[in-house]
């Protein structure tokens, strides 16, 4: 999920990061030789991309969080400049999911509960090349002030209420146009797959426990989670899972244009143009003005025209000087020329008998 800005309207002092503060934490955590750094998570040798300094020490007698559990962390981040960017009192991700950006992640895992750090992450694990507009630049660092508030075990979605459902899969889903946005794919998929994970009314026993209302709600969010995670797909190169992807959706709603386009699209590039040609008209008879089925169904008829164009050539082994010669291609129908080579081979025939009886009758007189 995104960071939402959720701040109250008093300020927690010791959680306050203040320009004074900020400039001092960037310069003892960026000091490559002081003792109080930290490395979190993985650096190349010689260049630690994630340097944290303990300000206070939680229960040192507490786990750290592992990947697969829910935390709840405070938390407040800074530019270089000291332009806060970022503030959340309680804010809640399940590690290793991709609700947060992975230096919050390598972070967390190396924390006990009750510890207050300061993170100074490098780009390649903030927002890298892109940024994120329209308040963090391209390439930037960020501080980060961290306090681990509380472990626990992520709670099966299928034992939560349908509106908590709702929620959690609706951050994923944004989670994922987030990266999609970004051109971040698989990222992108990833997130869409866990949000289908709890978009759904289904209870542990298999049976439903949301009112029709709800019902509609999570069966519409699905519907767009699975043609978000179909066009992922497809950027990712991955036909016959879009393919799958774009058939739950129309079994969810079976005049889905953008399914019914994308599935005929697809079908069309595999080669199985009778059934594309159907779902493509379905698209149209919903869609008759949009250009884009129009020109879908004009490509499959050109592919229809070319591949019967070839069937009309098959190959033939052919022999040559006793050697067998690689088989070529030669027309499967006998085509009709304005003359036949027989009358021609017949007009030979008869104009050399003629010369012949011509030369015995000379020779004769």
């Amino acid at each position: 999920m995104e960071m939402e800005l959720c701040c109250e309207e008093h300020e927690d002092p010791g959680m306050e990061c203040t320009e004074y503060v900020a400039r001092e934490a960037i310069s003892v955590v960026a000091d490559r030789d002081s003792p109080t750094k930290l490395p979190c998570g993985p650096a190349e040798e010689g260049d630690k991309l994630l340097r944290k300094k303990v300000l206070e020490l939680g229960a040192l007698n507490s786990l750290h969080p592992t990947w697969g559990q829910e935390v709840t962390v405070k938390m407040q981040c800074v530019l270089e400049d000291r332009t806060v960017v970022e503030k959340d009192w309680k804010l809640v991700f399940v590690v290793g999911e991709g609700d947060v950006n992975q230096a919050l992640e390598e972070c967390v895992i190396s924390m006990h509960k009750g510890e207050i750090t300061l993170l100074l992450a490098d780009s390649q694990y903030a927002y890298g090349l892109l940024g994120r507009e329209p308040d963090i630049p391209a390439w930037a660092p960020l501080l980060y002030q961290l306090q681990l508030l509380d472990i626990r075990e992520k709670t099966d979605p299928l034992t939560l209420p349908i509106a908590d459902r709702i929620r959690i899969g609706n951050q994923k889903r944004e989670r994922g146009n987030f990266h999609f946005q970004r051109e971040e794919n698989s990222l992108a998929a990833r997130a869409y797959c866990m949000a289908l994970d709890v978009l759904t009314t289904c209870n542990k026993d298999g049976s439903s426990s949301g009112i029709e209302a709800e019902e509609e709600e999570v069966r519409d969010y699905r519907i767009k989670c699975l043609n978000n995670l179909a066009t992922a797909q497809l950027k990712l190169g991955q036909g016959d899972e879009a393919l799958h992807t774009s058939r739950d959706v129309l079994t969810l709603e079976p005049i889905n244009v953008k399914a019914l386009f994308r599935m005929g699209k697809i079908l069309s590039d595999k080669g199985e143009y009778k059934e594309a040609m159907e779902v493509l008209k379905k698209a149209l008879k919903l869609e008759p003005t949009t250009k884009a089925i129009h020109a879908e169904l004009s490509k499959l008829v050109q592919r229809q025209l070319g591949d019967k164009d070839t069937q009309e050539w098959k190959a033939k082994p052919a022999k040559m000087l006793g050697d067998n010669i690689t088989p070529f291609l030669c027309p499967s129908k006998k085509r009709t020329f304005g003359i036949s080579w027989k009358f021609i081979l017949g007009a030979l025939v008869v104009a050399l008998g003629s010369l012949v009886m011509s030369v015995i009758l000379t020779a004769r007189n």
